[in-house]
């Protein structure tokens, strides 16, 4: 099952493991559950801090990516701007 919910970033820490770059994200729920993911660095937002609303993507109950929420997915919001 594939999904996405809004949360709040309880913390932020990156870390190297065998020269490769990932990021520990812990997140807040509404409900109080709360959940840690550690991400490739592709799919966690440059410079994302504690505090900031982000968007989680789920599979199988599994985070698979993180972006701001008002980050359009994919670039939407570039072609939702084109002159039409």
């Amino acid at each position: 099952m594939l999904g996405e919910r809004e949360a709040i970033v309880l913390e932020v820490r990156g870390l190297d493991v065998h020269g490769v770059g990932y990021v520990d994200v812990t997140v807040g729920f509404r409900g109080g559950a709360t959940t840690t993911a550690r991400l490739g660095r592709e799919s966690v937002p440059d410079d994302l801090r504690a505090g900031e609303v982000v968007l989680v993507s789920s599979a199988m109950s599994v985070v698979v990516a993180i972006r701001r929420a008002d980050a359009a997915p994919d670039g939407a919001a570039s072609r939702s701007s084109a002159p039409g």
